[in-house]
C-alpha cells in the first residue's frame, strides 16, 4: 500500500436469510414446472372438447378439428404475446388486475380479481379430479375412492407449496419432461406411421343431434379455448421468478406458447388423419396413444404420465393465486394478513386459503369432473379479456412506437376470448355455469366492503396525516396473582420496571381465605401494594374485569400484567393453567386497558 493511500474499509457480508436470495427463486425451466403444468396438461382435454362438440353434427364435422385447432393456436400467440407485454408492464405480478386497476378502473380490476381468483380454485379442483378419474379408469377398484385421492393429493401439494416455491418447482420437473415426452412421441410416432396400431375402447353410436353451422362452430372453438387455461399464471406469479424477474417470466411464457401450440396442433392433425370420434371407456388422447404405441408398456407409462400431470396441474394456482391475494391485500380489497410472507418467498395464508377453498368445492361435488367442467374456463376468459382490452387503453395512452400494432393485435385477442367466453358461458350456463355468474359479483362485492372498511378505519385513525403530541399520564400496573412464588415474583419484578405504581390483584371465594392470603403477603413484604377481591361464586375472570373498568376511571393509564407458566416441551403446554388466556381475552374485549403476559420458562419440564 503506497503512502497516503486511506485503507480500504471491510464490510463485512452479512449471510442471507433463507428466501431473501435468487436460491428460492424460480429459473424460467422451473417456472415451466411450477406455473405451467395447467396449461400444459389441458392438451389431454382440450381437442377432445372440440371432437365431443364437433361429433354432434356427423362424423363428416370432424374434419374442421384442424382448422378450428389453428384457430386456437393463432389465439395462443396472441394471448402469450400479450402476457409478454403484461409482464413487461406490470413486473410486480397481478396479471389481468393489474392491468385492469391501471388502466381500466377499480371495477373492472375487482371484475379481473374476482374471476382469477373463481379460475384459480376450479383449477385445483378440476385437476385434481381429472387426474383421481384417470386414475380409477386405469385401475378400477380405486373408482369409489376418488375423492378421497383428491383430498390425499390436495394435502400433498399444499404441502409441497407450503415449503416453498423453488421446493414445488423441483418435485414437478420430472413428471412434466415425462408427460411432454410422452405426448411429443405420440405425435411423432402417429405422424409416422402409416395406420394405426390398434384401436382401444368401445364402439359409440353417433347421432346427429346439430346442423352443421356457424354456432357449431364457435361452440367447437369455444370449448376448444379451454387448453388455453393457465396462460395467464406466469404473468400473476412474475415475483417468484430469479432476477432480472421479468425477462425470465418471459422467456417462461415463449416456451410455453411453443410447446402447448406444437402439442395442439400436433394431436389435431392425428385426430383428422385418423378421424378419430368418441368411443366408450376411453378419452381421444388415450386412443391417439395406442394408435402410436399400441397397448403395451408405453400405452400405459403415458397414460400414467398424463394423469400425474394432471392432478400436479393444481400447481399453477398455488404459484399464482398467494401472488395475487398479497396485491389485493396491499390495495386494502382482502385482509392483511395475505400480504405477510415467510422467510421463504411463500404467502401461506394465500396458499391456505386456496386449499380450504378447494377442498370445500371438491366435497360439494363430490369430485365430478362433469360437475366442475362447466364452471370451468369462464373466469379465465374474463381475465384475458380484461388484459387484452387494458393494454389496448395502455398502448393507446402512451404512443410509443408500433402502437398501433400492438393495439390491434391486443384488441384482436379481446374479441376473440370475448367471444368465446360468452359462447361458454351461454352454452353452460344451464349446466352450471350460473354458479359462476353468481359468484364472481359476491366477489366483487367483498373485496369492494373490505375496502371500504379499511378506508373508514384509515380516516378515523388520521392515517396520513399527523395526530396531536402524545402527552405524559399517570400509569397504574395491575398483576393478577393467585399465590406467593417465583412466578409472583418474576412478573412484579417485570412489573415494577414498566411503572411506579403497582398493585397486585387477588380473587378468594371467601373473605376468610383473603384474610390468610393478606397475612402471608404481608409476611413476604414485596413492598407492593395488594388488594383482595372477593368472589363467592368462584369466577375469577370478572371481578378482575370490573377492578380493571374501576381503575381506568380515574384518568389513568391502566397495564396488565399477566403471568404464566411456559413448559419447555410443547406437549406439557396443556397441562398448565388456560385462565390467564381466558382473562387476556375477555379483559381486550371489554376495557382499554394495555393487556401484556409474562411467560416463566420452565427449565426442567
Amino acid at each position: 500500500m503506497s503512502l497516503g493511500t486511506a485503507p480500504k474499509k471491510v464490510v463485512p457480508r452479512v449471510p442471507l436469510r433463507h428466501g431473501e436470495g435468487n436460491k428460492e427463486h424460480l429459473t424460467s425451466f422451473g417456472g415451466l414446472a411450477a406455473l405451467s403444468l395447467d396449461a400444459l396438461s389441458s392438451v389431454a382435454y382440450g381437442p377432445e372438447a372440440i371432437v365431443l362438440v364437433l361429433v354432434a353434427a356427423g362424423t363428416s364435422a370432424l374434419r374442421l378439428t384442424v382448422p378450428i385447432t389453428l384457430a386456437i393456436a393463432g389465439l395462443l400467440v396472441v394471448l402469450v404475446v400479450s402476457y409478454c407485454q403484461v409482464i413487461s408492464v406490470h413486473p410486480d405480478g397481478g396479471g389481468a388486475y393489474a392491468v385492469g386497476k391501471k388502466d381500466l378502473g377499480p371495477t373492472v380490476s375487482l371484475l379481473a380479481a374476482a374471476s382469477l381468483v373463481v379460475d384459480y380454485v376450479l383449477t385445483v379442483a378440476v385437476s385434481l379430479a381429472a387426474g383421481a378419474a384417470s386414475l380409477a379408469s386405469a385401475f378400477p377398484s380405486l373408482r369409489h375412492h376418488i375423492l378421497a385421492m383428491c383430498l390425499i393429493g390436495l394435502v400433498l401439494i399444499t404441502a409441497v407449496n407450503l415449503w416453498g416455491i423453488a421446493e414445488s418447482a423441483r418435485v414437478l420437473m420430472l413428471p412434466m419432461v415425462a408427460f411432454l415426452a410422452a405426448i411429443f412421441g405420440v405425435i411423432i410416432v402417429g405422424l409416422v406411421r402409416a395406420h394405426p396400431a390398434v384401436v382401444v375402447g368401445s364402439a359409440q353410436p353417433v347421432h346427429v343431434s346439430e346442423a352443421l353451422g356457424t354456432i357449431v362452430i364457435l361452440k367447437a372453438f369455444a370449448a376448444g379455448c379451454s387448453a388455453l387455461t393457465g396462460i395467464e399464471a406466469i404473468a400473476n406469479g412474475v415475483p417468484t421468478f430469479r432476477r432480472p424477474r421479468a425477462r425470465r417470466a418471459q422467456r417462461t411464457e415463449l416456451m410455453l406458447g411453443a410447446l402447448l401450440g406444437a402439442m395442439l396442433i400436433g394431436l389435431a392433425v392425428l385426430i383428422g388423419r385418423e378421424h378419430v370420434a368418441p368411443r366408450g371407456g376411453v378419452t381421444v388422447l388415450a386412443q391417439l396413444t395406442a394408435g402410436s404405441f399400441g397397448t403395451g408398456w408405453a400405452y400405459y407409462a403415458t397414460n400414467i404420465a398424463v394423469t400425474v400431470v394432471l392432478a400436479l396441474a393444481a400447481n399453477t394456482s398455488f404459484g399464482g393465486l398467494p401472488v395475487l391475494m398479497s396485491l389485493l391485500s396491499t390495495d386494502d380489497r382482502l385482509p392483511h394478513l395475505f400480504g405477510l410472507r415467510a422467510e421463504r418467498p411463500v404467502y401461506r395464508y394465500g396458499v391456505v386459503a386456496l386449499a380450504v377453498f378447494a377442498a370445500v368445492l371438491l366435497l360439494a361435488t363430490g369430485a365430478a369432473t362433469h360437475r366442475l367442467i362447466p364452471l370451468y374456463a369462464i373466469g379465465v376468459f374474463i381475465g384475458f379479456t380484461i388484459s387484452q382490452s387494458g393494454l389496448v387503453r395502455h398502448w393507446h395512452g402512451r404512443r410509443s412506437r408500433r402502437w398501433r400494432l400492438r393495439a390491434v393485435l391486443n384488441g384482436t385477442g379481446a374479441v376473440l376470448t370475448a367471444t368465446a367466453a360468452v359462447v361458454f358461458l351461454a352454452s353452460k350456463f344451464t349446466s352450471g355455469a350460473w354458479v359462476v355468474v353468481l359468484t364472481v359479483p359476491a366477489l366483487m362485492l367483498l373485496f369492494s366492503r373490505i375496502q371500504s372498511y379499511y378506508r373508514a378505519v384509515g380516516l378515523e385513525l388520521d392515517l396520513g396525516r399527523h395526530p396531536n403530541r402524545p402527552r405524559p399520564a399517570e400509569s397504574l400496573v395491575i398483576v393478577p396473582v393467585g399465590g406467593i412464588s417465583k412466578l409472583t415474583e418474576h412478573a412484579l419484578h417485570a412489573a415494577l420496571s414498566l411503572g411506579d405504581d403497582v398493585v397486585a390483584v387477588s380473587v378468594h371465594p371467601e373473605a376468610a381465605q383473603s384474610a390468610a392470603f393478606r397475612t402471608e403477603w404481608d409476611r413476604w413484604n414485596p413492598g407492593v401494594r395488594l388488594d383482595t377481591l372477593n368472589s363467592p361464586h368462584r369466577s375469577l375472570v370478572h371481578p378482575i374485569v370490573d377492578y380493571v373498568r374501576r381503575a381506568q376511571q380515574d384518568d389513568r393509564q391502566v397495564a396488565v400484567l399477566i403471568p404464566e407458566v411456559q413448559p419447555r416441551r410443547w406437549r406439557y403446554r396443556i397441562l398448565q393453567n388456560q385462565r390467564g388466556l381466558l382473562l387476556a381475552t375477555v379483559l381486550r374485549a371489554s376495557t382499554d386497558a394495555v393487556i401484556c403476559t409474562i411467560p416463566y420458562r420452565l427449565t426442567t419440564r
